[in-house]
């Protein structure tokens, strides 16, 4: 495309100011918004050719007012916010950002994961507020505190983050099984592939790590939280509506399981009355497990290469 007008929707989560968009502005002649809401996405894009967006939502009836649109990038694994269909139909190539994330987002499932075995947190809080100045003793816990050594790591979907989180599992000595659609061939035989169910009831913790389909869609809910241990945690960075929040809610206020991490929630920014945000049992992030600079960096990146590449009539990862 000759002049290439590329707009990017919604950039400041993907580059807070720390990252350059230079090589991409080198493409096109480039607008960057922080943020879009649903209302102003026609006019903002009215003469794009090309769009990239993270998580604002292209509808079909968002495209069907963009006439010069060509290419839309995702700035993320996850291409669920874009009509795929509609793009198709309208010859629109649509593309993502596979891969770049595993590292970081494995770091934070056991930044979580850490955080209930050793409660760091609790801890610092206590003695900042003056605790250990007035104890008798050298040492104090506030809560129990448990090693990963032995303990059963269950992981749900094996892709590569999956793998990457069954490798730091290793490496704590945790006993490693998965449950997965297609068991890979040629992979390390401490990993043990295992019936969803069998899981459920083996693991100590549960990390979440599968697409959120219609199959997915509140694949924790009461049923399977019935079949986990009463000690067993519950890890999600992947994607929020794989969890049915209600049951987790009632889960974790029974004692039916130990805990929760999450990093992604049903609706995000959720909403105060959300159950989960009043638990003490229930770790909560901010959908950050993939935003380490260096994860950012390797996706603007790929990004970067993806319409390079489109632009030079080879397009690689494209979704449609």
């Amino acid at each position: 495309m000759v002049n290439t007008k590329i707009v990017i929707l919604d950039g400041y989560t993907l580059n807070p100011g720390d990252l350059h968009w230079s090589e991409l502005e080198k493409l096109g002649e480039c607008t960057i918004y922080d943020r879009t809401p649903e209302q102003l996405i026609v006019e903002r894009a009215q003469n794009a050719d090309v769009i990239f967006t993270n998580k604002t939502v292209l509808k079909a009836e968002t495209l069907k007012q963009l006439p010069h649109l060509r290419y839309i990038g995702v700035l993320a694994t996850g291409y669920d916010v874009v009509d795929i269909r509609f793009a198709s139909s309208k010859n629109i190539t649509v593309t993502n950002v596979p891969g770049y994330s595993a590292p970081s987002v494995a770091q934070a499932v056991f930044s979580l994961i850490l955080a209930t075995t050793n409660r760091v947190s609790e801890h610092n809080r206590s003695v900042k507020e003056g605790e250990w100045c007035k104890s008798e003793d050298f040492c104090y816990q506030k809560a129990p505190l448990s090693e990963l050594l032995g303990k059963t790591l269950g992981i749900v979907g094996y892709g590569s983050i999956g793998k990457n989180v069954a490798k730091i599992g290793e490496a704590f000595g945790m006993r490693i099984i998965a449950h997965t659609r297609t068991i890979p061939e040629g992979q390390s035989n401490t990993v043990k592939f295992v019936a969803l169910d069998d899981l459920l009831t083996q693991s100590d913790y549960i990390s979440l790590h599968c697409p959120l389909t219609e199959k997915t869609l509140n694949l924790i809910c009461k049923d399977s939280l019935t079949k986990m241990s009463p000690h067993a945690h519950l890890i999600n960075t992947s994607r929020g509506p794989l969890i049915n929040e209600s049951d987790l809610a009632s889960a974790l206020q029974t004692g039916a399981i130990a805990g929760a991490a999450l990093d992604v929630l049903a609706q995000e920014p959720p909403d105060k009355n959300n159950p989960l945000l009043a638990l003490p049992n229930c770790i909560i992030t901010p959908h950050i497990a993939w935003a380490t600079k260096e994860a950012r960096t390797r996706l603007l990146d790929i990004a970067t290469n993806n319409l390079s590449s489109h632009l030079s009539g080879a397009t690689i990862n494209q979704v449609n």
